[in-house]
This record gives structure tokens, C-alpha cells and sequence, in this order.
């Protein structure tokens, strides 16, 4: 039998948990298992993790391990896993993708405990696949600055990315987010608007960002967003999708389809000819 001071010395498991993004029944059952049999739960938000358990009727204790005290936290974490099991969970999806983790992940490999994922719910993967963009490569940005200035240069420092690009963003700035990414890329450039995903209120818009942007009222339309970008082409020549939308748009502002078609054709590659013939269509 194991002394105190062996058992103090002894390797645990630190799980990662992805749960739920919105609806309680997106958790696996290797999940709950998990939850149940663990030692202590470090959670973004006690309260809100504390929902979740309850409705499972999972009595495991918690600990707040959040942004502001992920550091001093750490030495009682890692005493935890000197003890046995320790799950990490965020307020939604997995964590240690833009929320606390990181941290307490890099201590428990360096001090030789085992760190296992219990994959799960990812708004970012949630929204890339329901987006109809181009799943691979993409590059995940986290959430956009808050800052204007900082913002559109990050968008300008990807503007010309191949990859498919995802970001988050909070209801308070994505009608700003939505102009400076129209402004960087232009207005042409495909988007995929996601909100709520998996809530009562899910909602996936997809389009040019300039048309999303003007037919978008954020003050309307309360919640959290994922955004998924299309990343550039080396082709010049236009989607026809993108060809329809700008036609569109060009002749519900009165103008006459030979210009339409004069216009469209010099920006987007395409023969003067095709694009009139779409545009008698689009009358």
C-alpha cells in the first residue's frame, strides 16, 4: 500500500471535455462518464457548468478556472492531479480554443501527468461544415480584435490567404466586423454568417458580405456568431454565383442591362457576352 508521500507523487489524468455549444444533448456518453468519474472539475463558470451536471445528475465537485485566475490556479491543479482525475471543461464547445486551458495543459505535460481528449462540440468545425466553403485548409482566428484599427489589419494581413478563414465575433461588433471585412476583401467575397449554432434561435446565412452586410440588422439579431470566409483565388474570374449577385444588385439600382453587362464583364473576367446573357436572365 502507497505512503502519503507516493500518492502525492503520482501521475494523474487531466481530461479535456468538450460539452454542449447550446444544446444539452450535443455531449457524448464518454463525456458524462468521464465528468462522473473524475476527482474535481476546473470550469470556465461554476454556475454554468453546474446547469450541465445537473441535468445529468453529476455531483462532481467543481473549481473556477477562468481568464482572470487561470495562473494562480495552477498549483492547485496540478495537486489535484497528483491525487487522481481532473477534467477541464469551458462555458461551450472544447476547451483551450479561445478560452483558458493552454496553460494548465503545458504544466501537466511538463510535470509528467497524461492529458487525454474527450472530443466533442466546435463551434468552429460546426460552422465550417455548414457553410458550403471549402473545409480544407482553413485557418482558425479566434476572435477578431476588439479595436478597429487592429481588426481590419488582421483581416488585411489574410485578405489574400487561399484558405478558408473562420473567426468569432460578439453581437456587439459583427455589423463592424462585417463592414471593415467588406472594405478589406471587398464586397464579392463569400461569407457564411453563423448564429446561435445548435440554440433554439440557429441561424447560417451565406452570400457576398456586402449583401449580407446590407440586409443585416445586428440590434435584430441578438447572439453569438461564428463568421466563415472563403479564402482568395488565384483565378481572377469571378464565381457565377458572385456574377449573378453583383448583376443583381447593379439592376435593383436602375441600371440598364448593356451596362450591367459592359461593367461586370471588366471586373470579373468573364466575356461580355456570357454576363449579358445572364443578366436577360436575371430580369
Amino acid at each position: 500500500m502507497l505512503g502519503p508521500s507516493a500518492r502525492m507523487t503520482a501521475m494523474g489524468t487531466l481530461y479535456l471535455v468538450a460539452t454542449p455549444i447550446g444544446n444539452l444533448e450535443d455531449i457524448s456518453q464518454r463525456a458524462l462518464r468521464i465528468l462522473g468519474q473524475v476527482s474535481l472539475i476546473a470550469a470556465e463558470d461554476t454556475r454554468h457548468t453546474r446547469k450541465l451536471l445537473s441535468h445529468y445528475q453529476i455531483e462532481t465537485p467543481l473549481i473556477s478556472y477562468h481568464e482572470h485566475n487561470k495562473i494562480v490556479r495552477l498549483d492547485q491543479l496540478l495537486e489535484a492531479l497528483g491525487l487522481g482525475e481532473v477534467a477541464l471543461v469551458s462555458d461551450a464547445g472544447t476547451p483551450a480554443v479561445s478560452d483558458p486551458g493552454v496553460e494548465v495543459v503545458q504544466a501537466a505535460w511538463q510535470a509528467g501527468h497524461r492529458v487525454v481528449p474527450i472530443p466533442g462540440p466546435s463551434a468552429p468545425i460546426a460552422a465550417l461544415v455548414a457553410s458550403g466553403l471549402a473545409t480544407q485548409p482553413f485557418l482558425f482566428l479566434g476572435f477578431l480584435p476588439r479595436q478597429a484599427t487592429k481588426r481590419r489589419a488582421v483581416l488585411e494581413q489574410h485578405a489574400r490567404d487561399p484558405w478558408t478563414l473562420v473567426a468569432f465575433e460578439t453581437p456587439q461588433r459583427i455589423g463592424d466586423a462585417l463592414e471593415d471585412l467588406e472594405a478589406v476583401m471587398g464586397p464579392w467575397r463569400q461569407v457564411a454568417l453563423c448564429r446561435e449554432l445548435t440554440k433554439l434561435h440557429e441561424e447560417i446565412v451565406r452570400g457576398p458580405v456586402g449583401e449580407i452586410r446590407a440586409q443585416f440588422d445586428p440590434e435584430a439579431k441578438p447572439g453569438e456568431y461564428t463568421l466563415v470566409i472563403a479564402g482568395a483565388v488565384d483565378d481572377p474570374r469571378w464565381q457565377e454565383d458572385t456574377v449573378r449577385a453583383a448583376i443583381q444588385d447593379r439592376l435593383a439600382h436602375g441600371d440598364k442591362p448593356s451596362s450591367v453587362a459592359r461593367q461586370i464583364a471588366k471586373e470579373s473576367g468573364w466575356r461580355r457576352g456570357e454576363v449579358y446573357r445572364i443578366t436577360l436572365e436575371e430580369q
